[in-house]
């Protein structure tokens, strides 16, 4: 049995999605680190989906969608609308098949997720950087082609595919007390809630959010969805809203939402780069922010935390470095 683009996903449609992407994506090392676990006197696991291909979590959620397309659909090809990981991920996956992957993106995309996408063969239409720019230029190009969308997180595959993440974790490290997982439009903290609590309904999940871009904490407060607007966050992979799909499984298996400041996301990329030695994006940073800055309580449990990726944009980092190198 196969989980549809229409069903709910449930812990087999999760199961079924890892034997379906498994032969096409990395098993992601879990690492710990002591000197955060002296800090927060818990042990955390971080698993970390930084040295995932494409250098995110994005590929499970991508290549559940397109291997599950029949052939029919599949010869007209994929499109999609993002700022850079999902872009890659699909481009990647419609490699997989042989198949068009057409990406719309917004002309302030960091140029490392523009290079990845290039690599991966996908063929960008650039747009403005609005989510309305992003849907029509994406409803232009299907209709001009015939190819079908795939949302970046708001597609019951997708979420599946997503919730392989945690089902790695957690069959690696299965006595685990709590998980953290960013949020975004919600397709990586659904896919991990619903797995987490699937495998140990006593475990707690929590969803990890810039302040700046606090939709989801806003939308479970009301009880719907409060979409954000024109969020300003370091965290760029983070500014998308919570979507129909998304939004129900957060509000059944997610036990809150943790929100961490801009000067408390950066605060902690930069410890991950000194004290771990391993590269992180903003949007990882913020599941490692809470523990950093005390925003729970992790005394004495076990904490798993997923690092969703680590594609920074280091043309703009060394840049900056040059220039001030030149000027002395």
């Amino acid at each position: 049995m196969t989980c549809e683009s229409m069903k709910i996903p449930d812990i087999d449609c999760v199961r079924d999605a890892y034997r379906r992407i498994k032969p096409y994506i990395h098993e992601t090392p879990v690492v710990t680190n002591a000197t955060l676990d002296q800090l927060t006197g818990a042990n955390v696991f971080f698993k970390c989906e930084n040295f995932q291909k494409v250098g995110a979590f994005k590929i499970r959620g991508a290549t559940n969608a397109v291997l599950t397309l029949d052939n029919e659909e599949s010869k007209r090809g994929v499109v999609t609308h993002s700022s850079g990981n999902h872009a890659a991920a699909l481009a990647y996956a419609a490699g997989i098949r042989g198949i068009p992957a057409y990406i719309v993106m917004p002309e302030t995309a960091p140029v490392v997720k523009i290079n990845a996408v290039k690599h991966y063969q996908g063929m960008i239409t650039f747009c403005k950087p609005t989510l309305e720019s992003r849907e029509s230029t994406a409803e232009m190009i299907v209709k001009n082609t015939g190819a079908l969308f795939v949302h970046p997180y708001n597609d019951f595959r997708i979420i599946a595919g997503q919730g392989t993440a945690a089902l790695e974790l957690l069959q690696s490290t299965p006595d685990l007390d709590i998980v953290l997982a960013p949020v975004g439009g919600g397709g990586l903290l659904s896919g991990t809630a619903l797995t987490a609590k699937s495998l140990n309904p006593q475990i707690k999940v929590y969803g990890c959010e810039p302040a700046n871009a606090d939709d989801a904490f806003k939308s479970l407060a009301a009880n719907t969805i409060i979409p954000s607007k024109d969020p300003v966050t370091i965290a760029d992979g983070l500014k998308t809203s919570l979507g129909d799909k998304t939004f129900p499984i957060i509000k059944q298996y997610v036990d809150g939402i943790i929100l961490v400041t801009e000067k408390e996301i950066i605060d902690a990329m930069r410890f991950v780069y000194e004290r771990m030695k391993i590269v992180i994006e903003p949007s990882s940073a913020v599941v490692v922010a809470p523990l950093l800055f005390r925003k729970i309580d992790v005394a004495h449990k076990k904490v798993g935390a997923i690092l969703s990726g680590g594609n920074v944009d280091f043309e703009a980092l060394f840049s900056d470095l040059r220039r001030r190198y030149d000027a002395s």
